[in-house]
């Protein structure tokens, strides 16, 4: 549903003792009007927040148009939704029942007011909204009769939550005799409609026009009379909610031509009429007036759009890419992932199994290899657009934000490190764990080597990635399978390419007493891996609860020796043994549970939010609010969005940003540093990095100082980069903090 869009709204109906006390302030509101006086009102329907009343402006005049409005007084503290209800929300709809040869035109809505949720803008109205209607009454209506005019009205209205309501009302209008005419409105509701007229935009008297490219839609106003000293602000309500984001900012300037919108594309938009309403604020008399000026622009006022038509997104926006751009972007981002550190130790491992296999043999390993990539990340795909479907803000790398499939993961790590030292050797009656398919030389330990690799792959982000899966991320469901499906196919293809190419495998080393050897140093990388997946588990519960996992690490070690010592024992001790160390894997995964569930915290503490990586090097923590402050200010701002599982944002940090260089550079020219912690759940950051086209981190933004949308730095970062990015600021005193 629409109003969905953006936000996970909550629907609340209320309790008995809410509505209670709101039946009280309606019945006041309406006994203080005395609204069902006149018969130009209809009877007030009241509802859980809202008094809905329809109001005709006279009687109807046979060949006449007739003005009706619907009436509606709000709870103090809720707020209704425009044609375009923003970031979020859903309008207020009317369907009419008339008479016949009765006709009803579009509603006519006030200007609307923004309201700012965190991130997010919508536009609405408050206490109280009056929405007219044109009917339009046939030549051969009866008069001295009565019509009866229905009104079925619905909207949505919110404050802390959402609340749909709804409500049918009925008017009858007498029709005039035949002399009267229509210009003499009802005395008693004649100021209401003046009111609701006067808050409705009025025609621009100045001539308006729109472009759009890749990273803008611009609307100006040519309006030669208004100088900067003049306009104080301005902004555009546009009626298509696909044309630009509400919540990004739009850049005003003025010119001795007019002014100028420099306003952010959504990428959804296809060519056509641009309506809307641009709300001006001057100084009169030393006085701030604002003034919302109707704008209707025909579709060839639209600028040159980019091929493929539509307004397309810029790289700070939801890409809008061809299928096959996608799938091809997937496929080369698989195969990069094949470089990040996440993945090497576990290709590492089953590299040495292809020096043992031979021919038809090989690419049937390759084959099931591919497979199990596939299949995993079919079921990523799967398990995380049905959580985005249910409303759950989450993106690319969503299961490591969980820490009991961190520690699990942990404890994978280790036992396959454990089995390459020689602790343990699998035989085939154990086939049936899962540490111990990925070590078997048969097709189960091929395929589920390609599950654990793709599991392990979704704390990086490689290049091409970020678009390829933005888009997944608003397709159907079968355009979003295809491109993980991609995008697996390309992490497996390098693996693949080895195995089903009978001269690689020629040349691979032949097999001997060295690669016991290498097999026992390969270990070492899956023991940083289990290092690095334990001190995540630290940084996402905290200090305190780092006690379950210890004792499950303990526990892992213990049941892969025992495993080990007794897996060439006759009858009961293997059995026993194996049973033992079944036993003790569980209770390592019992370890965790009462901690898996905890916030995230720092070594020190507990952090504000729940956020779990500590601010350091002049970092502080990002919000909307702290970003908005520091723009005012006129600063450079860098936002880093990071997560302790994100090994790509974890070298980035160490190569890219941590250098004396760099924070020289940063500090001299007075760079705002803000860093978005998303190590554990965070639906704020989602909708940022969704905003921008990402489905996972790292994403960096870098706002200039009178730039209305930010840079975007590529996803993997060089310390050359960064300062020649910086180094095009002018240069500033640090003292101006």
């Amino acid at each position: 549903m629409h109003y969905m869009r953006g936000m996970g709204l909550r629907m609340n109906y209320g309790t008995a003792a809410v509505m209670g006390g709101f039946r009280k302030w309606a019945a006041g509101l309406v006994a203080l009007a005395g609204l069902a006086v006149s018969p130009a009102w209809s009877a007030p329907v009241q509802t859980e927040h809202t008094v809905s009343q329809l109001v005709a402006e006279g009687p109807a005049v046979p060949g006449q148009p007739l003005w009706v409005a619907l009436d509606q007084k709000l709870q103090d503290g809720w707020h209704t939704y425009w044609i375009n209800p923003g970031d979020s929300g859903l309008p207020t709809e009317v369907n009419w029942t008339l008479p016949a040869g009765w006709k009803a035109g579009p509603l006519n809505f006030p200007a609307p007011h923004r309201f700012t949720t965190g991130p997010l803008v919508n536009y609405g109205y408050e206490k109280a909204t009056r929405v007219l209607a044109r009917l339009d009454v046939p030549a051969d209506a009866k008069p001295g009769g009565t019509v009866t005019l229905t009104a079925a009205a619905n909207w949505l209205i919110c404050a802390d939550v959402c609340v749909p309501e709804d409500a049918t009302l009925t008017l009858d209008v007498p029709v005039a005799a035949p002399g009267a005419t229509s210009g003499t409105p009802d005395p008693a509701v004649a100021p209401m409609f003046a009111e609701a007229r006067a808050a409705l935009p009025v025609p621009s008297p100045y001539t308006a026009s729109v472009s759009a490219t890749k990273t803008a839609v611009t609307v100006r106003l040519a309006a030669p009379g208004l100088t900067a000293d003049q306009v104080k602000d301005a902004y555009f309500f546009a009626e298509n909610p696909d044309l630009v984001e509400a919540g990004a900012p739009q850049q005003l300037a003025v010119t001795k031509d007019g002014l100028t919108l420099t306003l952010k594309p959504t990428g959804r938009a296809t060519p056509g009429p641009v309506n809307g309403i641009l709300e001006v604020t001057e100084l009169v008399n030393g006085q701030p007036t604002t003034q919302a000026l109707a704008i209707a622009i025909p579709a060839d006022g639209v600028g040159a759009a980019p091929a493929g038509g539509g307004v397309a997104a810029d790289t700070g926006s939801a890409p809008v890419l061809p299928l096959w751009q996608a799938v091809l972007f997937a496929c080369l981002g698989g195969m990069v992932l094949n470089l990040m550190p996440c993945v090497f130790p576990v290709l590492s491992m089953k590299a040495m199994a292809l020096v043992r296999h031979q021919g038809a043999h090989a690419r049937l390993h390759g084959l099931v290899y591919t497979a199990g990539v596939l299949a995993c990340f079919a079921a990523i795909a799967i398990v995380l657009m049905a959580l985005r479907a249910g409303g759950q803000e989450i993106g690319w790398g969503f299961q490591l934000q969980s820490p009991l499939v961190v520690a699990v993961l942990a404890y994978v790590m280790l036992l396959l490190g454990l089995s390459m030292s020689g602790v343990f050797t699998v035989g085939d009656q154990f086939m049936g764990v899962g540490q111990g398919l990925t070590q078997g030389d048969g097709y189960a330990g091929s395929f589920f080597t390609g599950v654990l690799a793709s599991v392990v792959a979704t704390p990086c982000t490689a290049p091409f990635m970020g678009a390829a899966v933005g888009y997944a991320l608003v397709q159907p469901w079968y355009v979003a399978l295809a491109v993980f499906l991609a995008l697996g196919f390309g992490m497996a293809l390098p693996f693949l390419a080895l195995a089903c190419s009978p001269w690689l495998l020629r040349h691979l080393p032949k097999p001997g007493a060295w690669m016991e050897r290498l097999k026992q140093v390969l270990a070492f990388p899956l023991y940083g891996s289990a290092a690095w997946l334990v001190w995540v588990f630290a940084v996402q519960v905290g200090a305190p609860g780092m006690t379950g996992i210890l004792v499950g690490l303990v526990l892992v070690g213990f049941a892969a020796w025992l495993y080990g010592v007794t897996h060439y024992a006759e009858g009961w001790g293997r059995r026993g043994g194996a049973l033992a160390a079944l036993v003790a894997l569980v209770l390592a995964v019992a370890a965790v549970l009462p901690q898996a569930g905890g916030n995230a915290a720092s070594a020190g503490g507990p952090v504000a939010g729940g956020k779990a990586v500590a601010m350091t090097d002049g970092f502080e923590a990002f919000s909307p609010a702290t970003l908005d402050k520091l723009r005012a200010d006129g600063r450079p701002v860098l936002v880093d969005f990071t997560a302790a599982w994100c090994i790509t944002c974890l070298v980035n940090e160490r190569v890219a940003l941590s250098s004396d260089t760099v924070h020289q550079a940063l500090k001299g020219h007075n760079v705002a540093l803000l860093k978005g912690d998303w190590t554990n759940r965070d639906a704020e950051i989602t909708r940022v990095l969704q905003a921008h086209g990402r489905s996972g981190v790292p994403l960096y933004l870098f706002y200039r100082p009178g730039q209305a949308e930010p840079d975007v730095w590529p996803q993997i970062l060089t310390e050359a980069q960064v300062l020649e990015a910086v180094g095009t600021l002018p240069k500033q005193s640090a003292s101006a903090q």
